[in-house]
C-alpha cells in the first residue's frame, strides 16, 4: 500500500478541508484545465495550418525540384535529361522556364510570374483540380493558351477564351547595354496569347502566376535550351528521399534538389517557430495558473501541522511526509489536466468533423479553421504539466517534511 498516496487522496476528497483551501484547490484545477485545453487547441490549429500549406502548394509543387546553385537558369541537353529520366524512381520529368514578364490587357498592365512548362506538366501537377473557369489545357488544336491565376484575372478584368482580346506579354531584350531603350519595339520582345482558364490555389500564386506552353516561353524570353528548373515526379516504387539523394549525387554540387517541404522551407519554418513560441507562452500561462497549487498546498501544510506531527510520532519519515504533499499537488494538477485534455480533444474533434468555427473570409480557400491533433503535442503538454506540478509543489512539501515534532504535538 502506498501510504503517502492514500493520505493525499483523503486530503483531496476530504469534506472537512477549510473552505478557503478548497476554493483555491478548485481554482487551481480550473486554471490547469483551461490552460491545458487552450494549449491543445492552439497547437492543433498550427498543425492544421502546416498541413493546409502543404495541401495548397501541393497542387502546383512537384515531388522534387532541380535548380541551379548559381544563377537563375542553366543549360540543358538531351543527355542530361535522359540521365535524370533513367534514375530509378523518376516517373516523370518536366522542363520549366520561369521569369518575370509584363502583362498587358486592354489599357491595364501588371508584372507577372510567367511559367512555361512542357506538355507533361499536368501529369504530375494537381493544378487542374483547382480550375474555377475555362480549361487547364495549354495547347488546343496546336494553338497556345494561358492558364492565369484568379487574382491576375481580377486585377486586369480578363475575359476567358476571347481571341479578339488576347493577352500581350512583354519581356526586356538582352541587348548587352546597361540602359533600356525608350522605344518599346526595340526594348521588348512581345508575344500574344489567349487566356484559356483560371485557377484558384493560394493568394501568392493566384495574384502573380501565368502558365504557358514552354515553347511559347522560349520564344518570348529567348531562353533557348536554358531552363530555370526541372520538376520530377517520383514513382510509387521508391521513397522521395531516396530519389532525392540519387539525383543530388548524379547532378553534383552545381545543382540543388529540393523536396516539397524544402521548396517552402521559410514558410514552414515560420509556422514551426511560431508554434514553438506559442507553446512556451501557454506553458508560462499554465505555470501562473498552477501557482494556486503552491498557495493551496502551503495553506494545507499549515492546516495539517498536527496530522504531520502524529504521523512522525508513529514513525513516518520526512520523505513520507514530503511525498504526501507532492502527491496532493499531483492529484490537483492531474484532475485539471485530464479535464483540459478531454475538452481540448473534444473541441478539436468537433472542429475537424463539423467545421464549427469558420475563417470568416469570403475569399478563403477553406471554409473553417484547419485543425489536426498530434499525439506528440498531447505528450508534450503532459510532460509540461508534470514539470510545472513538481516545480510548484516541492517547496510546500519540503516545508512539511521539516516540521519539528516537539512544537506541533
Amino acid at each position: 500500500m502506498n501510504v503517502p498516496l492514500l493520505i493525499a487522496r483523503r486530503y483531496f476528497s476530504s469534506k472537512n478541508k477549510r473552505n478557503i483551501i478548497s476554493i483555491i484547490s478548485n481554482i487551481s484545477m480550473v486554471g490547469v484545465a483551461v490552460g491545458t485545453m487552450a494549449l491543445i487547441i492552439v497547437l492543433s490549429v498550427f498543425n492544421g495550418l502546416e498541413d493546409l500549406v502543404r495541401t495548397l502548394y501541393g497542387k502546383s509543387d512537384p515531388d522534387l525540384l532541380v535548380s541551379a546553385v548559381k544563377g537563375k537558369s542553366f543549360e540543358t541537353n538531351e543527355q542530361l535529361l535522359n540521365r535524370i529520366r533513367a534514375t530509378p524512381g523518376v516517373a516523370l520529368l518536366t522542363e520549366v522556364i520561369e521569369d518575370n514578364a509584363l502583362l498587358q490587357y486592354h489599357d491595364r498592365q501588371m508584372v507577372v510570374k510567367l511559367k512555361g512548362v512542357s506538355d507533361n506538366y499536368f501529369a504530375q501537377s494537381h493544378i487542374d483540380s483547382a480550375i474555377v473557369e475555362g480549361d487547364h489545357r495549354l495547347t488546343r488544336n496546336e494553338e497556345p493558351y494561358a492558364l492565369i491565376g484568379a487574382g491576375v484575372q481580377h486585377e486586369l478584368s480578363i475575359a476567358i477564351d476571347n481571341k479578339f482580346a488576347p493577352l500581350r506579354l512583354l519581356y526586356p531584350r538582352n541587348t548587352g547595354k546597361k540602359t533600356l531603350s525608350m522605344n518599346p519595339e526595340t526594348a521588348f520582345t512581345e508575344q500574344s496569347i489567349v487566356a484559356g482558364g483560371v485557377f484558384l490555389i493560394e493568394q501568392h500564386i493566384d495574384d502573380s502566376y501565368i502558365f504557358v506552353p514552354i515553347d511559347f516561353a522560349e520564344r518570348l524570353l529567348k531562353y533557348g535550351t536554358r531552363r530555370t528548373a526541372l520538376e520530377v515526379k517520383v514513382g510509387e516504387s521508391r521513397q522521395i528521399e531516396d530519389v532525392q539523394q540519387d539525383l543530388q549525387k548524379l547532378l553534383g554540387a552545381d545543382f540543388h534538389v529540393y523536396n516539397s517541404d524544402e521548396q517552402h522551407v521559410s514558410l514552414l519554418k515560420a509556422i514551426k517557430v511560431e508554434k514553438m513560441f506559442v507553446f512556451i507562452t501557454f506553458t508560462f500561462i499554465l505555470l501562473i495558473a498552477s501557482l494556486n497549487i503552491f498557495f493551496s498546498l502551503s495553506m494545507l501544510v499549515i492546516d495539517k501541522k498536527k496530522d504531520i506531527a502524529i504521523l512522525m510520532a508513529m514513525g513516518a519519515t520526512s520523505r513520507t511526509v514530503r511525498n504526501i504533499f507532492l502527491f496532493e499537488g499531483a492529484i490537483v494538477a492531474q484532475v485539471g489536466a485530464i479535464v483540459g485534455l478531454t475538452l481540448g480533444i473534444l473541441i478539436c474533434w468537433l472542429q475537424q468533423t463539423f467545421h464549427i468555427v469558420s475563417m470568416g473570409m469570403a475569399t478563403s480557400v477553406v471554409d473553417s479553421y484547419p485543425v489536426k491533433m498530434q499525439l506528440s503535442d498531447i505528450i508534450l503538454t503532459g510532460v509540461a504539466i508534470v514539470v510545472i506540478t513538481i516545480t510548484v509543489s516541492i517547496r510546500p512539501a519540503l516545508t512539511a517534511s521539516r516540521f519539528a515534532l516537539r512544537d506541533n504535538l
